[in-house]
């Protein structure tokens, strides 16, 4: 049988008058003990009825209820049954209800003697807010009523004894026997009854002794407890520090730790400076159903709390966003209500008193909330290793990156050690057999002669080329090029571009062109760019798809595509050998060669490529390469942006008229 009916709540119904008062178990033990040692050091047979919430904690008494039962016949121990406990009559009554009964959550002792009365009665109270806690067994809390008063004593016997006669209908009649023999003021109207304090003053005080050590004990678990968590959460982002530098696994573990911590409906990070107008929030704890900002661009320069906590440096906390008379409503009103904030709390991210972050908590509930000093000093501990985090994460980034780059400049000395020792010895070795055996062989035919200065001449060419290329490229890197912008037709810079590469390769007696396509109409509109560079951009990008496309059934077309109206797209589209997907954007390194510096099948240092991103960046443009792949062919593009006109100033205009009718108006007069 399962009663939902408190025996608590029965009391004080029945004796509206009645104090409730809290206690804690180590209280309610040490009363327990004094009223079972007053029975058996007394000579009389008392009522006695005992009520434990579970059997383990009957189990720990038992022995003092068989001496008990030895004083008197009329004991009543009722708990709820786990192993062995199961109602029986031998030197007690012992009364099982089922662990759903309420009288598992109720802890009862009744004493009625000829010279002495006294009941405790208490139901347990449980308090959410330390679930979770290590408190200890004896920080469990009660509610209810101690009294030596007869008059509420015997009416708790009497609902006790009604409610064992619904467990054990068999013991009616020895229950009525107990209601005659110790119930003397049987059903008397409590109602107006003023409980009397006729309590022992010796345990009196040492309930209250109890009662006050017991709240230290409490408040002694309670700043352990908070300790404890402090340092848990301190050493869980310490140690994620410590296997990873990555900042964005960083800030994550740091905002969920501190949500799940502080039990906060909303928690972010962003980073920041003192001069940033918003930031974007990256990192986000949510708990519920709150409204999401991850991803929302949020208010800095606009944001009065932010600008109060860079003047000051330190924390800020807004315990009611509605009441708090620092609060500027004005500016922050549409924030609060689109988020739902009630109560905000902002502690910066500072590294030698530089901003580098915020930390963000709010709470969204109707209620606000206090914040607690040891709640702001644990998210500025946590924001201390948060900012650490950011510094060794960014200071091992630029490490990383000067490593690439050192790495890129090992690679840039040894392409250039190559490239130049073999585009150098190659033509130097070459003019310096022409010229000796010129010198050595005063009868040589007239016909060799010349093979030998042609030849001769065209590898000085080739030097000259190399060296105006590093020259040029210097020249584009330090930003010493002085710029002619003016507006040029397309069509014309084509034709000279082309003309520059015909004329190049004949001068070299190298192989012939493949086929050279010009799909530029002249009805283009015009571009604004310096036309000696667009056209060297041009002419270096039809002599790099020549050189890699057959002479004899290769195609080099040159076309132009306006998806955007204030820019043109220039692309040259050839059918040669192509370009690996995964090496398209390397091709614009400097001296980057696909078949390696020394097994390349076509000449050149590596620098044209190189010369044309820095000329399209410096007007603006964009470059890059398409292929499918080997022998697919390939396409480079880049983008030159159209000539606009200035529109003429209206205010000239207006006042030009102006004067003209001030003129007419004079002449009339």
């Amino acid at each position: 049988m399962s009663i939902q009916t408190s025996v608590v709540k029965q009391l004080f119904e029945a004796v509206p008058h009645g104090r409730s008062q809290l206690y804690f178990k180590s209280s309610l033990t040490a009363l327990s003990h004094a009223m079972e040692d007053q029975i058996l050091a007394g000579q009389d047979s008392p009522l006695v009825i005992a009520s434990f919430q579970q059997e383990r904690y009957y189990r720990q008494e038992a022995t003092r209820y068989r001496r008990i039962a030895d004083k008197s016949q009329q004991v009543y121990v009722l708990a709820a049954p786990e192993t062995e406990f199961e109602n029986a009559s031998d030197t007690y009554e012992r009364i099982a209800f089922t662990p759903d009964d309420a009288l598992s959550e109720e802890w009862h002792l009744v004493v009625i003697g000829e010279n002495f009365a006294s009941c405790l009665l208490c139901r347990e109270k449980h308090n959410n807010s330390e679930k979770g806690d290590h408190f200890a067994d004896n920080a469990r809390r009660f509610e209810g009523i101690w009294t030596e008063d007869r008059n509420i004593t015997e009416k708790a016997a009497e609902i006790l004894l009604d409610r064992i006669a619904q467990y054990r209908p068999e013991l009616q009649e020895k229950i009525q026997t107990a209601k005659e023999t110790y119930l003397q003021n049987g059903h008397q109207d409590l109602t107006e009854h003023q409980p009397n304090s006729t309590a022992d003053p010796f345990v009196q005080r040492l309930v209250n002794y109890l009662q006050a050590g017991q709240y230290k004990i409490l408040k002694a678990n309670r700043s352990l407890a908070n300790k404890e968590q402090k340092e848990r959460l301190i050493n869980t982002v310490t140690a994620a520090i410590r296997r990873s530098l990555d900042t964005e696994d960083i800030l994550q573990l740091a905002v969920e730790k501190l949500g799940e911590g502080l039990g906060v409906c909303r928690c972010i990070i962003y980073r920041c400076k003192e001069s940033d107008e918003q930031a974007q929030i990256q990192h986000e704890f949510l708990h519920g159903d709150q409204i999401s900002v991850k991803g929302r661009n949020w208010p800095l320069k606009d944001n009065p709390l932010f600008q109060k906590v860079v003047s000051l440096g330190e924390a800020l906390g807004i315990d009611n966003t509605e009441q708090d008379p620092d609060f500027i409503k004005d500016q922050l009103e549409t924030l609060t209500q689109t988020c739902s904030i009630v109560s905000w709390l902002l502690v910066p991210v500072l590294y030698q008193g530089r901003l580098i972050g915020m930390i963000e908590l709010h709470h969204c509930h109707p209620e606000a909330i206090h914040w607690r000093q040891e709640d702001i000093a644990l998210v500025g501990a946590i924001a201390i290793q948060v900012g650490v985090a950011l510094i060794q994460a960014e200071a091992y980034n630029n490490l990383e990156e000067l490593n690439e780059q050192l790495a890129a400049l090992d690679r840039t000395r040894s392409n250039l050690v190559a490239i130049t020792g073999h585009e150098l010895r190659t033509p130097l070795s070459t003019i310096q057999v022409c010229l000796e055996s010129l010198a050595n062989e005063p009868d040589m035919p007239e016909e060799l002669r010349q093979v030998m200065l042609d030849t001769a001449l065209q590898d000085a060419e080739r030097l000259r080329t190399l060296v105006q290329d590093f020259l040029t490229l210097s020249q584009l890197e330090s930003g010493r090029v002085e710029w002619n912008i003016e507006p040029l037709m397309l069509y014309e810079c084509v034709e000279l571009a082309m003309s520059h590469v015909r004329a190049k390769r004949h001068q070299s007696g190298g192989q012939p062109l493949p086929q050279l396509i010009n799909q530029v109409s002249p009805d283009l509109p015009l571009v604004q760019a310096d036309g000696e560079w667009l056209v060297e951009v041009i002419a270096k990008l039809l002599d790099n798809a020549c050189k890699f496309s057959d002479a004899k059934q290769g195609q080099v077309a040159i076309a132009i595509t306006a998806e955007d109206p204030h820019k043109l797209t220039v692309s040259i589209i050839d059918n040669g050998r192509g370009i690996e997907p995964k090496r398209l954007e390397t091709v614009f390194d400097r001296f980057y060669q696909e078949e390696g510096a020394l097994r390349r099948s076509a000449g050149g240092t590596g620098l044209g490529l190189a010369i044309c991103r820095q000329i399209v960046t410096a007007w603006g443009g964009a470059i890059w390469a398409e292929s499918e792949g080997k022998n697919q062919g390939s396409q480079f593009s880049f983008t030159v942006p159209v000539f606009e006109e200035p529109s003429p100033p209206k205010t000239n205009q207006t006042s030009k008229t102006k004067t003209k009718t001030k003129t007419k108006r004079s002449r009339r007069r």
